[in-house]
């Protein structure tokens, strides 16, 4: 058993419910779990963490609680994508703005997300 009280197969489990939650969007339960222990930067088997998946599937309140919650919005998963790019190839606009407003690092990532705007038309997202 963890410090925390839970096997690791436990701990598997709430974080495979964290992801499935941060995919779904349901931003007040997947903040409680974070504000009662889950690391907001925890990943899944492919480096994903809750807020790239999140941005992915377009959920802007999400994306917006877990950067509350201290995310970091630029971190990478496993194939060195960043959530605004996964937002950029998504068409997720909003996210785009939410993680622009947060910092996000243009370039970093493959492809950079500025890459992405370009590939997919959606360059005037990353200026003024």
């Amino acid at each position: 058993m963890s410090r925390d009280g839970l096997t690791p197969e436990q701990t598997e489990r709430v974080v495979a419910i964290a992801m499935d939650l941060a995919r779904a969007g349901t931003t007040e339960e997947l903040a409680g779990f974070v504000e009662h222990g889950l690391p907001v930067d925890v990943t899944d088997e492919a480096g994903n963490t809750l807020l790239m998946l999140a941005a992915y599937h377009g959920h802007a309140d999400t994306v917006r609680a877990l950067l509350r919650l201290g995310a970091d919005p630029d971190l990478r998963n496993a194939r060195d994508q960043a959530p605004i790019a996964g937002a950029l190839f998504k068409g997720a606009d909003e996210v785009v703005e939410v993680l622009r407003e947060a910092g996000a690092d243009l370039d970093s990532g493959t492809p950079t997300a500025r890459v992405a705007a370009a590939m997919f038309g959606r360059a005037h997202l990353l200026t003024g």
